[in-house]
C-alpha cells in the first residue's frame, strides 16, 4: 500500500506540530531537503500528530508557512498521522497474527519499581531502564491489559549511518519489549513511523541525532512486518544555552516571525551547522551539497 510512488530517492521531514519551527528543526528540514533535492529526488512532509494532548492548534499551518518562506518546497500532499490510524491497526493485526506482540498490564509505577531494582549486564553499564518482561508470558493474575508491546527478538541489529558509520544494538538487552499501542489507545511513534515510511516509499531517513537510538527498534519492526529498510543519516543537534537539545519550550525564536534579514541568518546558520557553504537559498545550496562535510558534533545556537 504505497501512497506516493517515488523515484530512486525519496526523503521526508516529519515534525510534530507542538509549536513553531525552531533552529534545531530547521537544520533537520534543510538537511533532509538537501539530501533529496541534490539528486533530483522527492521530499515529503508528514505531520506526526499522534500525541494529541501536545498538539498545538495552528502549529501545523505555521510550520508549513515557515518551510515555504525558506523555499523548502515539498511534493504531494502533507500527510497527517492522525488520519492514518487504520494503517497502524492493520500493522498491529499482522504482528498479532505472527504472535510478535503481547498485551501488557504494567503501569508507569510498576515499571518505576522495576527500574529501582539492582540492574545487571548492559542496563547496569549504561544506566538504561529496560522492560523486565513482566507480561511477556501472559498477564499476571489481577492485572488488566493496558498496552501492546512488541516482542523484541534476540540478536543484534546492525545498520549503516552516513555520519556515524556502522552501528549495532541488541534491542532486547538495551530496551526490551517496547510499546506499539499505548494504554490510551493511541499508536506509538515507533510503529507509526515505520508504517508511514514504507507506505510513502521513503528510501532515506534524514533526521536529528536525538533519534539515533530509535533506529534499531524501527529496523526490528520493519523486519517483523516485511517492510524495506531505508538508509539513515542522523544530523547534528542544535544545543541551547544549557547544553541540551534546543526545543520548542526553550525559548527558541519562532522562525515564522523573522524578517527577511533574520531568515537569511537562520538559513546561513543551518547550512553552517551542516558543514555546507553559504548560499542564498536551499536551491542554490543543493547544487553544491556535500554530505561528507556534515559534522557529527552538535552546534550551539547563536546567542
Amino acid at each position: 500500500m504505497t501512497d506516493i510512488p517515488g523515484p530512486t530517492r525519496t526523503g521526508r521531514f516529519a515534525p510534530s506540530p507542538t509549536g513553531p519551527l525552531h533552529l534545531g528543526s530547521l537544520v533537520a528540514a534543510v538537511g533532509s531537503w538537501l539530501f533529496a533535492r541534490s539528486s533530483g529526488g522527492r521530499w515529503l512532509v508528514r505531520m506526526e500528530d499522534l500525541d494529541t494532548p501536545r498538539v498545538v492548534p495552528g502549529a501545523a499551518d505555521d510550520i508549513l508557512r515557515t518551510l515555504e518562506r525558506f523555499g523548502l518546497t515539498w511534493d504531494g500532499e502533507v500527510v497527517f498521522q492522525s488520519q492514518r490510524t487504520e494503517r497502524y491497526e492493520d500493522a498491529l493485526r499482522i504482528l498479532r497474527v505472527k504472535e510478535l506482540v503481547f498485551l501488557c498490564g504494567c503501569t508507569r509505577a510498576d515499571l518505576a519499581r522495576a527500574a529501582s531494582a539492582p540492574a545487571e549486564g548492559d542496563a547496569a553499564e549504561t544506566g538504561a531502564t529496560i522492560y523486565p518482561g513482566t507480561c511477556r508470558g501472559g498477564l499476571p493474575p489481577g492485572r488488566a491489559a493496558r498496552a501492546f508491546r512488541f516482542r523484541v527478538p534476540p540478536g543484534v541489529f546492525t545498520f549503516e549511518d552516513l555520519l556515524f558509520g556502522s552501528l549495532s544494538e541488541d534491542v532486547e538487552k538495551t530496551v526490551g519489549d517496547f510499546v506499539v499501542k499505548r494504554a490510551d489507545g493511541s499508536y506509538a511513534y515507533q510503529l507509526a513511523v515505520v508504517v508511514d515510511d514504507a507506505a510513502q516509499g521513503v528510501t532515506e531517513v534524514v533526521r536529528g541525532a536525538d533519534l539515533l537510538d530509535s533506529t534499531a527498534r524501527q529496523i526490528a519492526l520493519q523486519r517483523a512486518l516485511g517492510l524495506p529498510t531505508p538508509s539513515y543519516a542522523h544530523l547534528p543537534l542544535v544545543l541551547g544555552a544549557d547544553g541540551k537539545k534546543l526545543g520548542k519550550r526553550d525559548g527558541a525564536l519562532p522562525l515564522d516571525s523573522l524578517n527577511p534579514a533574520r531568515l537569511r541568518e537562520a538559513l546561513a546558520f543551518a547550512l553552517s551547522a551542516l558543514g555546507q557553504e553559504p548560499a542564498e537559498s536551499p536551491r542554490d545550496a543543493a547544487h553544491r551539497f556535500d554530505p561528507s562535510r556534515i559534522p557529527r558534533e552538535p552546534r550551539p545556537a547563536p546567542g
